[in-house]
């Protein structure tokens, strides 16, 4: 059975299982495995929250006993070849008896990356990789880049119209995009572990900033808001993610601009602040991505507003897109865009998107992708002037 198409239907199930446990385990990859004896599925694992069992060795307690021989262990990952906290899944894989392992993508990490693979057939198993190899790669958007990079996956959400406008000139913007592309939105809130908005955003339209889906309870990130004069905590009426019940996941991300007094009433309040030196009042956006990384926070996803998602686009501060575009034309050039700062004079200073996907939503388009900067990058100073 080495016909690859035989064996997507088992890795189907073993990327269900592994979407199952989604975005609850930062930062270790979301990872399904599945033990199949005869062609019927006899066992099935996903990962266990930081610290617990990994898919592999969940499928193989699951089996509660030796699987036959001829039994086929299906896994989206690569199984770890180091101990780790809960010991290597290619010694557990070994030691089941387990003749065989079919896996979908190979480890990202460039110290590990086929080693796991080399042992198991070192051991005598035979090892079949790459099926629906796309698919398991792009399961683990956010781990995927923090295993690489050494730090977290800072991503732009936008929902623009056509002609790329996100607010009417009156800055009404309710809604452009329609209830199955605002659904597929909070999907993305549940996987990334921080979600970030600008003061304005939290002044303008009061959000809540939670994953809310049918059938799941309210789930809350850490919500950072970029407020680098603690403009949000002036007014009596404070924001929603200030007084609500998650107000201990609220981060407010500022400068010593903002005024010690308000600091201090923020954290009587139980909010969190995370204040950078700062010549200006802009929060110097590598300081916050090296803040994240010490705090093991794997990605965080941007949702504004325009000005802080193209401060950090300029800033080359931003990984990755979700750019959603709905079926609208607004045709005025007085009506707000999305992204702004930057003064290229030939395509080749443009930024990019590589490893594009594209996905439809009832007719609402979304368009994500890695970001790919020029070599130069021309600033137009004029629009927030000098980050000094």
């Amino acid at each position: 059975m080495n016909n690859q198409s035989e064996h997507e239907p088992f890795m189907r199930r073993a990327l269900a299982l592994a979407h199952g446990v989604w975005g609850s385990t930062h930062p270790n990859p979301m990872v399904g495995a599945v033990i199949v004896e005869e062609g019927h599925v006899v066992a099935e694992g996903a990962t266990a929250p930081d610290g617990g069992p990994h898919a592999e060795r969940l499928a193989l307690l699951a089996r509660g006993k030796t699987p036959r021989p001829g039994a086929t262990m299906y896994v989206t990952l690569e199984p770890c070849s180091t101990a780790g906290r809960t010991g290597a899944c290619t010694d557990a894989i070994i030691a089941s008896g387990i003749r065989r392992v079919v896996v979908g993508a190979t480890d990202p990490n460039p110290a590990h990356a086929g080693r796991g693979f080399e042992l198991l057939r070192a051991a005598g198993l035979e090892v079949i990789t790459g099926v629906l190899e796309r698919e398991c790669h792009q399961l683990n958007l956010v781990f995927n880049h923090w295993i690489t990079h050494g730090g977290p996956m800072i991503a732009a959400k936008v929902a623009s119209t056509l002609d790329g406008k996100l607010a009417c000139r009156t800055g009404e913007s309710r809604w452009i995009t329609n209830e199955a592309a605002r659904a597929d939105v909070h999907r993305w809130r549940r996987l990334f572990p921080g979600i970030a908005v600008g003061a304005m955003t939290i002044l303008k339209d009061n959000p809540r900033l939670t994953a809310r889906r049918p059938g799941e309870p309210e789930w809350c990130p850490l919500r950072f808001v970029f407020d680098g004069l603690l403009r949000t905590v002036v007014d009596k009426n404070l924001p929603a993610v200030f007084t609500d019940e998650f107000r201990e996941r609220t981060v407010v991300v500022t400068t010593p601009h903002g005024g010690l007094g308000y600091v201090r009433k923020l954290r009587d309040m139980g909010i969190q602040v995370w204040t950078f030196e700062s010549p200006t009042q802009r929060v110097p956006f590598g300081d916050f991505r090296k803040r994240c990384a010490e705090e093991r926070i794997a990605g965080v996803l941007v949702e504004g507003g325009a000005q802080l998602i193209s401060e950090m686009l300029r800033a080359r501060q931003l990984d990755y897109l979700f750019a959603y575009h709905a079926p609208v034309l607004l045709a005025d050039d007085k009506a707000k865009t999305i992204f702004s700062g930057l003064r290229p004079e030939r395509m080749e200073h443009a930024v990019r998107l590589a490893d594009v996907i594209h996905e439809n939503f009832d007719g609402d388009l979304l368009m994500r992708g890695r970001f790919v900067y020029p070599e130069k990058l021309l600033i137009d100073e004029t629009v927030f002037g000098a980050r000094g």
